[in-house]
């Protein structure tokens, strides 16, 4: 069952926090592999969230102002040529501007609609209309919408305003131009080297269970393997459920080995002819190729109430003391309740 919409509006102010008191964080959003490509590279997409930097432009960012919520970034290919691109949270994840106006079930009909309605608000210049004047094609839909097409996971990190005054130097000054490549450039890449900035050395790619290619899990297990050696980063998980309806639900994220561990179109022919290299295969994913993804979503109960800031006029609602700290959810636990 998804959240329902007061479920959501909470659950945004306790992934991005009050601007005013929350900790700058940075976090990994490792996302469920969907449709017939998804079902040929099972190894899903990486993006990372900010949520006290936000997006001047697509292509620009800045330090959020009050009442914002942060922003995505990933690599992307062959969008109107760049190399990477931001987007606003929610618009991200939903495809509208706020989260009240979130569905709380879509089909596909609504969600293209919320797509193009978005585009045409926010996002002409990187998808202008086709010559027709209307909808066009192209990957610039993998911007907007994503929990309508699949779950995702998330890993988050304390950051400093340090970091994030580095990071958005570093980033609005470099070029922006595409070069993405699936094999040594891609997603994961991307999400490895802007993590490097806030944690330098923390990801490295698995030569035994990923062959040396980066992938979302393996940026995963890496943050999170460094989260353990650093407590003082008070990592944190969370999962961003795909909306209901009638799309088609997205797939468990795998690596490189796991997917020809549990794909038997791949490893029962490898088998026969190759049964060294299967073999080779199963002991590289049972060493070191497995990730545990915490098994309790959090869950939280709404207060009647808002609180208000003291500096500001703009409402928020309560924020818990915990939330799915990684242990707890390992072992399966709930987070706990908030306060009211």
């Amino acid at each position: 069952m998804g959240m329902t919409i007061r479920g959501r509006i909470f659950f945004f102010c306790v992934l991005a926090g009050a601007a005013t008191y929350a900790h700058a964080s940075v976090a990994l959003m490792m996302e469920e592999p969907y449709g017939e490509f998804g079902a040929m590279n099972p190894t899903g997409h990486a993006a990372v969230y900010f949520n006290h930097i936000c997006a001047e432009t697509p292509t620009m960012l800045r330090p959020c102002h009050d009442g914002e919520y942060g922003t995505v970034i990933s690599r992307y290919h062959k969008i109107d040529g760049y190399d990477w691109l931001a987007i606003p949270l929610v618009g991200y994840l939903y495809a509208v501007d706020s989260p009240a106006g979130i569905p709380v079930i879509v089909d596909k009909a609504q969600v293209a609609a919320l797509r193009d309605t978005y585009r045409r608000k926010h996002l002409l210049a990187l998808a202008p209309d086709d010559r027709h004047g209307g909808t066009p094609k192209g990957e610039w839909t993998e911007l907007v919408g994503e929990s309508y097409d699949r779950t995702i996971h998330g890993f988050q990190v304390d950051s400093t305003p340090a970091q994030d005054q580095r990071f958005m130097n570093t980033f609005n000054d470099r070029r922006n131009v595409g070069h993405f490549n699936i094999l040594f450039h891609n997603c994961a890449d991307f999400s490895r080297v802007v993590l490097d900035i806030y944690l330098p050395h923390a990801i490295h790619r698995n030569f035994l269970a990923d062959v040396g290619l980066m992938t979302p899990k393996q940026v995963a297990r890496s943050l999170v393997s460094y989260g353990k050696k650093n407590p003082e980063l008070n990592m944190t998980a969370f999962v961003i459920e795909q909306v209901p309806g009638n799309i088609p639900r997205s797939h468990p994220v795998d690596g490189v080995a796991e997917s020809l561990v549990k794909s038997k179109k791949y490893l029962l022919p490898m088998s026969f002819l190759a049964p060294e290299v299967a073999g080779g295969v199963v002991v590289a994913y049972l060493v070191d190729g497995r990730l545990r993804l915490p098994k309790g979503t959090p869950v939280f109960n709404i207060g009647d109430e808002e609180t208000v800031s003291v500096r500001s006029t703009r409402k928020r609602l309560p924020v818990p003391t915990q939330v799915c700290k990684l242990q707890p959810c390992s072992v399966g636990k709930a987070p706990a309740s908030p306060p009211g």
